[in-house]
C-alpha cells in the first residue's frame, strides 16, 4: 500500500476546530437563524438550537479553527525520524496565514501529498473553506477546483482502511489500538476540546492532542506500509522545518 508515494513529500496534517462563539447567545442574529435551521437536521424535538451548539465547531461556516499540526517523514530507512510543527492562536487569519505561507514554502521544491484521518470529509475542505472566508489564498495542495480524481495529491487513512466499503467509520483511536500504535486519545478526545478552550482556557493542552493525533496518522501510515514505527527518540516537536 502507497508504495508509489514518496514518504518524504507527504505532509501528516490534523486540525482542532472550536464554535465560533463561546455560546449560541453570543451569536451575531444572522447566523443565530442559520443554526437553528442547520441544527434542525439533528436535534430532536425536545432540544434547542442552544443545547446543540457544541456541534458547531465541526461546521466551516459556524466553527474556527484553533490549531493545526503539521508533521513530515524525516531521515532515511534506518535513522527515520518525525518532526512536528503547530500553528495555534485565537486569531483564526493569524494562523492560517502562517499555515498558508508555511505550505507555499514546501511547494516551492517539491509536490506536497496531505495526509490525514478522515482528511477528505474534514480536515482538507475545512482548513480550505476557512482559508477562503479569512480571504487566504489557498496553496497549490489545498486547491482542487477543477482537477481530476487522479489529479488530487489527498492521501486518507480512513478512506484506505475502508478498500472501497463505505458503511463503517473506524477512529484513528481504534486503528491506533489495532495497529499497536501509542493512543492519541489519553489526556482529551475532539469532544472535548471546546470546553477545554472556552472554559478550561488551556490551548496548549489542546495543540499537544493534536499533535499526538498527527504523531498517530504518520504510525498508521508506517504500519500500513509494512514498516517499523517511528522511535520516540527520533520524534521532534520544532519551529522548523
Amino acid at each position: 500500500m502507497l508504495d508509489s508515494v514518496n514518504l518524504k513529500q507527504i505532509l501528516f496534517l490534523d486540525i482542532e476546530t472550536v464554535p465560533q462563539f463561546a455560546s449560541f447567545d453570543e451569536m451575531p442574529e444572522n447566523l443565530k437563524k442559520h443554526w437553528e435551521k442547520k441544527s434542525s437536521f439533528f436535534r430532536d424535538s425536545v432540544q434547542s438550537p442552544q443545547e446543540t451548539y457544541n456541534r458547531a465547531g465541526i461546521y466551516a461556516e459556524f466553527g474556527k479553527i484553533i490549531c493545526i499540526s503539521a508533521g513530515a517523514i524525516t531521515g532515511g530507512a534506518a535513522d527515520m525520524g518525525f518532526k512536528i510543527k503547530s500553528f495555534f492562536g485565537s486569531n483564526e487569519k493569524t494562523l492560517l496565514e502562517s499555515f498558508a505561507a508555511f505550505v507555499n514554502s514546501l511547494e516551492e521544491t517539491k509536490p506536497v501529498f496531505l495526509c490525514a484521518h478522515n482528511g477528505k470529509e474534514f480536515d482538507y475542505p475545512y482548513i480550505s473553506r476557512r482559508m477562503l472566508i479569512n480571504g487566504i489564498a489557498l496553496p497549490k495542495a489545498f486547491d482542487i477546483a477543477g482537477k481530476k480524481p487522479w489529479e488530487v495529491q489527498h492521501i486518507d487513512t480512513l478512506e484506505l482502511w475502508k478498500f472501497g466499503d463505505y458503511k463503517h467509520y473506524t477512529s484513528l483511536d481504534l486503528l491506533a489500538a489495532v495497529f499497536d500504535i501509542p493512543s492519541p486519545k489519553q489526556q482529551i478526545d475532539g469532544s472535548m476540546v471546546a470546553g477545554v478552550y472556552y472554559t478550561e482556557n488551556n490551548l496548549p493542552k489542546i495543540v499537544s492532542y493534536c499533535e499526538s493525533d498527527v504523531l498517530a496518522v504518520a504510525q498508521l501510515v508506517m504500519r500500513y506500509m509494512n514498516l517499523p514505527l517511528i522511535e520516540g527518540h527520533r520524534i521532534k516537536v520544532t519551529g522548523q522545518f
